[in-house]
């Protein structure tokens, strides 16, 4: 599990920017909300979405990956 925090203030769209701890473009302590432990920006995404409007993952630290479920039913 990875440790995600979320943006206090809107970047310049107007979106505010999840980000793992060890992102080197996280914003101070004190412009940052901690959003808990998570297996990946996408599961930190869904949680933040339902506290802010317009959310967004960093592009450099929190690159999603898409999976594709099958079901032979």
């Amino acid at each position: 599990m990875k440790f995600f925090y979320l943006s206090s203030n809107p970047n310049d769209e107007e979106a505010y920017v999840i980000h793992e701890r060890e992102c080197g473009d996280m914003p101070g302590i004190y412009e940052r909300d901690y959003l808990g432990p998570y297996n990946s920006g996408q599961e930190a995404l869904r949680n933040a979405s339902c506290l802010k409007q317009n959310v967004k993952v960093c592009e450099k630290c929190c690159k999603c990956q898409e999976y594709s479920v099958v079901s032979n039913l």
